[in-house]
Formats: C-alpha cells, structure tokens, sequence
C-alpha cells in the first residue's frame, strides 16, 4: 500500500498546501520503479519563485540588512566526519571542557536540581507532548499546568497566574502592556535603572511602535531614590516596574514604591526572584499588581542561555487582561474533576482588537519542571535554599571586601549576589578568576554602564569553595 502511495504522489508536480505551492523536480528512486519527492529549489524553481513575487536576485530579499551587517567571509568549515568520528570529536570537547566553578549572576544560576525533576520531566508523556487543538484531551497536560499555576500562586502571594510564557523579559513587557489596558494610560512607563538591562531593552521593543515614553529612574547608589521616583510618577503613567531583589542583587524598598505608584493610580509591577519568596516577603504581601519573574532557578539548568520560564501573576481582578494560556478545574458530565482551557485570549480565538496578547502558548516543559521542583522542595525546601543562598552571598561579600584591591560597591542589604569592582579593572579580575577555575561576571561596564562585576553565590557552593575564590583573587 505504501508503494501506491508513493507511485502516486511520483507523478504530481505540484502540491498545494495551504495556498502555497511547492514545485518538485528531484525525485528519488525507491521501491523499485515508484519515486518520492524528496528535494526542492532547482535553478528553474528559484526563477519561478523570484517571477512570482517580481525580485532579480535571492540577494534582493535582504537589502533591508545594513551591508556591514552582512557575513562578508566564506565559512571555514572542517571537512565532513562520519558518525563515529563526530561523537569522538564531541566527548573529545566535552571533556576538555574550560567550564569553571560558578559564581555568575545576572539572571541565569546554577542551583541544585533534585534527579526527580530530569526524571519526571523526561517521560515521553510530557516530553513528546504536543498541545492538540482540542486542548481538553489532554487532561494530563492541562493537570501539570493547573498544578503549576497553583504552586505559582502561592509562592507569590499572587490570586491569578497563567500557565507561563516565554523568560523573564517578555514576562516583564507582558505585564507592562497588561497595565496600559488596565490603567487606560498608554504614553508612559516608569522603569528603574536597576532592572536588568536586557529586560529593559525588550520592553523597548515592545513599546517601540505605541508612542509610549519609558521613563528610567537612575540607581547610581545600587537602589532607587524614592523621592525621585516619587516626582516621575504622574496620573499618566501606567506602572512602575522594578525589580526586587534588583539586577546588583540589592534591596528595594518595595513597599514603599509599590505604594507611591498607586498613590498616581498607577500599576506596580514587581520582577522578583523566585527563590527568594522562602526568605523575603512575597510580591502579593508588598502590594504589587503583577509580579513577573525569570522561572528558570526552579529546576532548570543554565543550558546556555535558554530555554527558560517566564512566569506572571496579578491581583483576581485583572485576570481576564493575563496573556497567553490560563487552565481552570471543572467537572465532566459524570461529576469527575476535569480540567479546561479557560482564557487564551489571543487573535486566533477572539477580534484582534480584544485580544490580550500574540503569544500563543505557553513553556510547558520548562513549567513543568518548575512544578515538580516546587513540589519536592515545598515551602521548607524553598526557605531553607533561600537561606543558604543569602548566608553564603553575605559571606563571600565580607570575605573579598578584605581584599586590597577589591572593592564591593554599593552599601546595600544583598540576597545572593553583589557587584564587586578592581583597581585592575572587570576584565583583569574575570580572567584572574578563570586562571584559577572559577567563572565570575558579568561585567556590567557595557551590560549596565557600571565599573563592576556581579558575583552571585548560591546554595550550590560551599565554604571551602568561597574561599578558594578569595585566595585566588586576592593573589
């Protein structure tokens, strides 16, 4: 039968698929006289394609790229290897590895993971899954994110949360855009300079096209002024954004900011570290609106950079602005517990014009991860790491401020990381760390315009390890 097939669809040239055709003129043999479409884009195809939408050249289609932007060299590839030469290759590098003992912040941390949670998480069940369009048959699915959402809630202190969206960023810019909805005020966001830069450079983008003006709050002392926060905030803006604890790992007074952006009938938005809701007052018991944070300290690993776990909850009574995805519980019609797709208000379910959001799904994976994390590690679990991490920060902190040399800036209550700064500058010190087997940084001279480099210190590390970073760097 499947030799049929083949031998039929071997004499078409076109196919049509969703209004887009795709011309095939290479046909493999296979099955003795049958063939099977196999690879696309001849000469003459390109020719055709480029007619159709009336070009000269592939090259045309990326003049809207500065030239200087453009690779320029040829690629200087080895030859190929075969398969057991490439995985030779591969765990040749892996184990000639320069990775160094961790002690970098900026967002991204190396915090224990319990194996449950890469065991869980990797069942072909959760793995494979893909959310099917008729997302209520798959009830397991939508029970890991009703389970999730709950654990989010209560770490929190939030009433509402979806079933998350991309990182930390977008989480971020979300919550902004939600507040304009709410607030009706569309022209302007008071940001404080001492949340993360690159969330701040994808607000920008967010808002880039609504004529709305992000306004930053300098934070030359590691936190913000609330006097001067005070005077920027007017009954035109529509949130305040800061993070707690923010991008040095210092305190905010949250409190105290959330409510000066209410005085203005403005949102507060709180960008806040999961991990430390065990030690710290939560986002919902200092007064925020919404709360975001980057999920990626509940069970995920570093990876390179992603991918991550954007998380965001708010106050009941804005639940219906919450992007992406949320799951509600019901019951079937034989009375069982069931669970459905309550929100997703984007374009494809409701008008444009009311939809919420363009984000369309949710990090299930990572959010699932996040579940089974929270669920071994419960609210002892989540303090007890908490604690660690603020013990051993303020340790390593006390430690290389007693170094000549080393300057730990900006006098200020820290969690689990702080900036600290060398007469030899960021660079030097980052390298004299990594001589000794250590990875500190980032530096912050061009991510945040500071003369520093943060080192963030959590549970993962032990004392003997501190101190060998001390010693190091104070050699």
């Amino acid at each position: 039968m499947i030799a049929d097939v083949i031998a039929k669809l071997a004499h078409r040239s076109t196919y049509e698929f969703s209004r887009c055709k795709v011309y095939v003129d290479c046909l493999l043999p296979t099955y003795g006289d049958a063939y099977v479409a196999y690879l696309f884009d001849t000469p003459q195809q390109k020719r055709e394609m480029l007619d159709e939408i009336g070009i000269d050249s592939v090259d045309a289609l990326f003049e809207q790229i500065p030239e200087a932007m453009r690779l320029q060299r040829p690629l200087d590839l080895p030859p190929a290897l075969t398969e057991p030469e490439l995985e030779r290759w591969m765990r040749q590098k892996a184990a000639a590895g320069d990775a160094g003992i961790c002690f970098q912040g900026g967002g991204v941390y190396d915090h224990f993971i319990p194996a449950a949670v890469d065991e869980i998480a990797s069942r072909g069940e959760f793995y494979t899954a893909y959310t099917p369009y008729q997302a209520e048959a798959s009830q397991g699915s939508l029970q890991a994110f009703f389970e999730y959402q709950t654990l989010v809630c209560q770490l929190t202190g939030m009433d509402v949360s979806n079933a998350s969206i991309y990182e930390g960023g977008t989480s971020l810019s979300e919550a902004a855009l939600m507040a304009m909805r709410i607030t009706k005020r569309h022209g302007k966001v008071v940001v404080l300079g001492s949340v993360h830069p690159e969330y701040r450079q994808v607000l920008r983008t967010y808002v880039s096209h609504l004529n709305c003006e992000v306004i930053v709050i300098p934070t030359p002392d590691g936190t913000a002024d609330t006097g001067v926060v005070e005077s920027a905030l007017d009954d035109q803006t529509a949130c305040l954004i800061l993070q707690h604890p923010n991008f040095f790992g210092c305190l905010e007074q949250a409190e105290e900011l959330c409510q000066l952006a209410n005085n203005v009938g403005a949102l507060s938005v709180v960008s806040f570290d999961p991990i430390s809701c065990g030690i710290l007052k939560r986002p919902g018991q200092i007064g925020a609106d919404i709360a975001v944070a980057e999920g990626q300290a509940l069970g995920t690993p570093m990876q390179f950079g992603g991918p991550f776990l954007g998380m965001i909850a708010c106050r009941d009574k804005y639940m219906r602005q919450l992007p992406g995805r949320l799951i509600g519980q019901a019951e079937d019609r034989n009375g069982e517990r069931c669970f459905v797709l309550a929100i997703q208000a984007r374009e494809q379910h409701i008008r444009r014009e009311k939809a919420k959001s363009n984000i369309c799904t949710n990090q299930g994976l990572i959010a699932l991860r996040a579940t089974v994390y929270l669920s071994l590690l419960g609210k002892e679990g989540i303090r007890e790491a908490a604690e660690l991490c603020c013990r051993k920060a303020n340790y390593a902190a006390a430690e290389l401020a007693k170094v000549d040399g080393i300057d730990v800036i900006f006098d200020r209550p820290v969690f689990k990381e702080f900036v600290i700064r060398s007469q030899d500058g960021s660079e030097a010190i980052i390298q004299r760390a990594k001589a000794a087997g250590f990875d500190i940084g980032p530096s912050l001279e061009t991510l945040a315009g500071v003369d520093g480099v943060l080192v963030a210190v959590t549970e993962q590390r032990t004392r003997e390890e501190i101190d060998a970073l001390v010693a190091a760097l104070a050699n």
